[in-house]
């Protein structure tokens, strides 16, 4: 009985010791460990080649590894990447993660770098912070990196690949190569004509400066006559102008003059009109009647002769019949 209960002292003794060396262990090892701090990053994008335990870098600079990689449940078409960083990498407002390629192996990592000097931290609010941090860890903004971009974009890139290969068909059809053909053909005939017609083009550019040159002579000339003539109109013409403008304040002084006389006789006048205009009438009436008395007189001594204004009418000589 004895035996059995010193091995079981034993046991007990060696048991709690290795404990006590394993607890001490991992007491050493958090020691050495560095504080880490854990973001959510949400991507709107496939994460194709990011793994569990993937790298995470900042500037290039490795710095934390990714957590976790799970559907957000509430919008699925979210991916949540968990991440843990070094306490002391500088994960300030302003960063944002990217995913990006190893080379050409088909591993992705994470990338963060946009930090502001002097900004402060990303965190998760005291008021609200569901909004801010729905998972109860600070989010740190996504970017889409070349990678995600290019497959993003890659349908779309193929698309507009197939339609620019459709067009470029149509364009290279045997109707328009011969159209360019002739294009071509044209424009070497052209490029021929204009070569052979070298020293004429020449001879004429040449007499198109010359009359340039002259036209220019030609307006400083014109610029020197309208000087002068604006000369004379000022020297000459502005004296004979004033000379019109007095001749045109005398005839306005004469027309004045004539409207207040006519304005002075308008009642004699029209005395003139009601009282003299019958009588000279009447006038006129005797003046008829005396006329027409001289007539008649007139033909009387054309007729009878002086007598007869005298006599009557000498009556005919009668002569009987001889029996």
């Amino acid at each position: 009985m004895e035996t059995r209960s010193n091995h079981v002292l034993v046991g007990s003794v060696v048991l709690i010791l290795l404990a006590v060396l394993a607890i001490f262990f991992v007491w050493i090892a958090r020691w050495n460990a560095t504080a880490e701090k854990e973001y959510d990053i949400f991507f709107k994008q496939s994460v194709d080649g990011l793994n569990k335990g993937s790298t995470v870098a900042f500037s290039g600079v490795p710095s934390g590894q990714v957590k976790e990689i799970s559907l957000w449940k509430p919008d699925p078409q979210f991916v949540r990447v968990r991440i843990s960083v070094n306490d002391e990498t500088p994960v300030l407002q302003g960063t944002t993660a990217t995913i990006q390629g190893v080379g050409f192996t088909g591993v992705s990592e994470i990338q963060l770098d946009g930090a502001v000097k002097g900004a402060p931290p990303i965190r998760c609010p005291d008021a609200h912070p569901e909004q801010d941090c729905p998972a109860g860890v600070p989010v740190i903004p996504p970017k889409q990196g070349g990678l995600g971009a290019l497959l993003n974009s890659a349908p779309k890139l193929l698309e507009r690949l197939s339609t620019l290969t459709e067009r470029l068909t149509e364009l290279l059809s045997d109707k328009n190569q011969a159209s360019i053909t002739g294009i071509l053909n044209n424009t070497n005939r052209l490029t021929g004509a204009l070569a052979d017609r070298g020293p004429e083009i020449a001879a004429t550019i040449a007499e198109t400066r010359t009359a340039i040159q002259k036209a220019g002579d030609a307006a400083q000339q014109i610029g020197q006559l309208a000087e002068t003539t604006n000369g004379v109109l000022t020297n000459d013409v502005k004296p004979a102008t004033q000379n019109l403008n007095k001749a045109v304040a005398a005839a306005q002084h004469s027309m004045e003059t004539l409207d207040a006389v006519l304005t002075e006789a308008k009642p004699g006048v029209q005395s003139f009109s009601k009282q003299t205009m019958p009588e000279i009438g009447q006038l006129v009436r005797d003046l008829r009647v005396m006329s027409a008395a001289l007539t008649g007189v007139a033909e009387k001594i054309d007729q009878g002769g002086a007598g007869a204004l005298v006599g009557g009418p000498k009556l005919p000589d009668y002569k009987g019949k001889k029996k």
